[in-house]
């Protein structure tokens, strides 16, 4: 008679990593979209599976499928720093995060500005309210 030893399913994911369920924000879409992640996954992944996600439910604007035009900031963190496309999602402990398509023609610092709507103090989420208020002007 031989007895088989079960692992239960909650000790099998974290130590395999688990799952996490994220929220992505797109600048100019109508909403956040969430979708499950291995915690282990790389960024690139991730930014892939946002994109293609995206575009199955038929959102606006429309961004495109090149992962390598997008960057991913986490909405926790203080800095105004992208996550590295190597690093895995679940490193920095964030489980909301920002997807920007990159500004083509500016240095990196330009960039970093534009997209976090920093020139010296504030942050990006005072850059996005700025960006998304609706501004009412009589003719």
């Amino acid at each position: 008679m031989s007895v088989l030893l079960l692992k239960p399913r909650k000790q099998q994911a974290t130590k395999s990593g688990g799952r996490l369920l994220i929220t992505i924000n797109v600048l100019g879409s109508a909403g956040p979209f969430r979708f499950l992640v291995n915690e282990g996954e790389l960024v690139a992944a991730v930014i892939d599976t946002a994109l293609r996600s995206y575009a199955r439910e038929g959102r606006l604007p429309v961004l495109g499928s090149d992962l390598n035009n997008f960057l991913l900031y986490s909405a926790n963190a203080g800095g105004a720093d992208a996550l590295s496309p190597w690093e895995p999602i679940g490193s920095r402990g964030s489980r909301t995060f920002l997807l920007c398509k990159k500004q083509q023609q500016q240095d990196s610092g330009e960039a970093t500005r534009a997209v976090t709507g920093r020139k010296g103090s504030g942050s990006w989420k005072s850059w996005i309210n700025k960006s998304l208020s609706f501004k009412i002007s009589s003719h």
